[in-house]
């Protein structure tokens, strides 16, 4: 009885052992930027629970680029969703690439523009995102870039919220089209030349299976704003007027 018990044990071992390895079952732990939890991950963990029940996935969230690789290395992620680029001591493979947008209150000046330019944001007043924030930093190097001052009204560290509180007429936000949620009383505008940032998955090194799939799923999935904020970028991406 006891060897039986034994050899059946061992033999689930195995079992086990093979479905990691082909990426059937097993742990999956992944991180990602703030912003890409509900636009992009939720519809594919979704998925992978209902048709990958055998597979245990984790998630944790940040805005701070060096947090998000530091749980790679400290070996409590396996895979981290984010902007790249990232440094080359990391293994990172392109899934897609996601619009940057204007939100406004439906009447700022900036509402009835069909596309913005950089340079109209030149004297605006800015819902910014708080400096533990990384798209603090990167929308500060761009906009310094264009030579394009703005005057910051306030600071939030949540992503989400800097286009709500534009919406609200604090002024206007900058922010990754996720960050704007369905049924937000806005008027989002898309930017001339159309501004995007590349996301990336990071390893430590090559994904293992189970991870590759994961990543391949996201890479099919993609960004997919809300309905209503497509329809907005896509009617106005014509022109500059209306």
């Amino acid at each position: 009885m006891h060897a039986r018990r034994a050899l059946e044990a061992a033999s689930a071992v195995v079992r086990s052992a093979r479905s990691v390895g082909a990426g059937d079952g097993g742990e999956l732990r992944v991180a990602c930027a703030q912003s890409l939890t509900v636009s992009l991950l939720a519809p594919v963990i979704q998925r992978w629970h209902t048709d990958r029940q055998q597979v245990a996935i984790t998630l944790r969230e940040s805005a701070d680029a060096a947090e998000l690789l530091g749980w790679l290395d400290d070996l409590t992620a396996d895979v981290v969703l984010m902007p790249g680029p990232v440094s080359e001591r990391y293994v990172s493979t392109a899934v897609t690439e996601e619009e940057i947008v204007l939100t406004t209150s439906a009447d700022h000046p900036l509402a009835s523009v069909g596309t913005v330019r950089i340079e109209d944001l030149d004297g605006v007043a800015l819902v910014h995102f708080a400096q533990d924030n990384g798209l603090s930093d990167w929308l500060d190097h761009v906009l310094a870039r264009h030579g394009v001052r703005t005057k910051v009204v306030m600071r939030t560290s949540i992503t989400s919220a800097v286009p709500q509180l534009a919406a609200a007429g604090l002024g206007v936000a900058v922010t990754p089209v996720s960050a704007v949620s369905a049924g937000l009383p806005a008027s989002v505008r898309p930017f001339t030349p159309r501004w995007t940032r590349q996301l990336v998955a990071v390893t430590p090194t090559l994904a293992d299976p189970l991870a590759a799939q994961f990543v391949a799923h996201l890479a099919r999935r993609g960004v997919r704003p809300p309905d209503d904020v497509t329809r907005q970028l896509t009617r106005d991406r014509g022109g500059r007027g209306r």
